[in-house]
């Protein structure tokens, strides 16, 4: 702990996303007076580790953020629906890592490289967006301010860590079984509460949350809804196919993006991508240098890959997007938040 800093509870302390907060917290150094460590009830009493510090994990209740001036949810939407405004009550300021609050007006749904700007407006409640959105806003945004965007397709290829450990277990117990020749049953993909289960091991499954009543899934409908927010422009055409794959940590996507500027080349959105924030450019054919999944896993940029140009369409470009999803995609862009609230002076000490 510092002797000068903030007072700030991490909701969700013991999950994949909370553990992850707190060793970004920890490795970059966010001023932090005292680390609060809430969770369900399931999960309290369990201890955890901060600047060599074992703290002990408490069970999250409206009393919890007394005191508080940050608060970090990563626990599921109902517990951010129950607590989230408690937190407020008291002081705090809650950066929400669920879809609970994405797309309320007068929530902003921020992405610091993109749109740092929108925290001033913010009553309380800060949104961090979808994992799958929120590495290809951060790739796509240079682009958009240097050339223009019309539209975007994206199809994603998610790594099973974004269903949870219990899914990861699933993944690996399932390919033990599949390989011994055993019988597998399947519980959790493509998603715990729909009909349905099926086999993740050696597989690929075109489903991600449950289907909406216009054939997307929901998480479809999250990266076309929240994509617009984020840049601020409902005209913007979007797209989206989620998909699974049996990869443990690293989400990745193939993206058509249309520009509005004439002229726009390969070398052009290179040069851009280059010197954007958050992002690293790999991109060689000749010799082999793309982003891959397993190479971005435990890294904190975005990483960005095969532009091309489209053989058809005026302007259009494809490429390739990859980053760590409990990283970029959730733990370290909620730290990023909580650094660019202090930057802008919007925490009290």
């Amino acid at each position: 702990m510092t002797k000068s800093g903030y007072r700030v509870a991490v909701v969700g302390a013991t999950g994949a996303v909370g553990e992850q907060m707190l060793k970004t917290l920890e490795r970059m150094d966010f001023p932090v007076e005292t680390l609060l460590p809430l969770s369900s009830k399931r999960s309290a009493g369990k201890k955890v580790k901060f600047r060599g510090e074992e703290l002990t994990v408490q069970e999250a209740a409206p009393e919890s953020f007394e005191g508080i001036q940050l608060a970090l949810f990563s626990a599921g939407g109902s517990v951010s629906k129950a607590l989230a405004p408690e937190a407020v009550k008291r002081g705090a300021i809650v950066v929400d890592n669920t879809s609970a609050y994405r797309m309320d007006e007068g929530v902003p749904l921020v992405v610091p490289e993109v749109n740092e700007e929108d925290l001033k407006n913010h009553n309380g409640i800060i949104a961090n967006p979808n994992c799958s959105t929120i590495q290809m806003v951060a790739a796509l945004e240079p682009v958009r301010k240097s050339y223009g965007l019309k539209r975007i397709i994206v199809s994603t290829y998610q790594a099973v860590s974004g269903a949870g450990a219990d899914a990861v277990g699933e993944m690996y117990e399932q390919s033990g079984q599949i390989m011994n020749g055993e019988e597998i049953d399947p519980q959790i993909l493509p998603a715990g509460g729909d009909k349905k289960h099926y086999q993740i091991a050696f597989n690929a499954i075109p489903q991600i949350d449950v289907f909406t009543d216009n054939g997307y899934t929901f998480e479809e409908m999250k990266m076309i809804n929240e994509t617009k927010k984020i840049m601020n422009d409902s005209s913007l055409k979007v797209a989206a196919t989620c998909v699974r794959l049996p990869v443990e940590t690293g989400h990745s996507e193939s993206v058509f993006i249309e520009v509005e500027n004439n002229g726009v080349t390969v070398e052009d959105i290179q040069s851009v991508l280059k010197e954007a924030p958050g992002v690293t450019l790999q991109d060689d054919p000749s010799s082999q240098l793309y982003p891959m999944a397993v190479d971005a896993a435990r890294k904190d940029d975005v990483f960005v890959g095969r532009i091309r140009r489209d053989l058809d369409t005026e302007n259009g470009f494809h490429m390739w997007i990859v980053a760590d999803n409990l990283l970029k995609g959730a733990a370290l862009n909620s730290v990023q938040i909580a650094f660019s609230l202090d930057k802008l002076g919007l925490l009290k000490k």
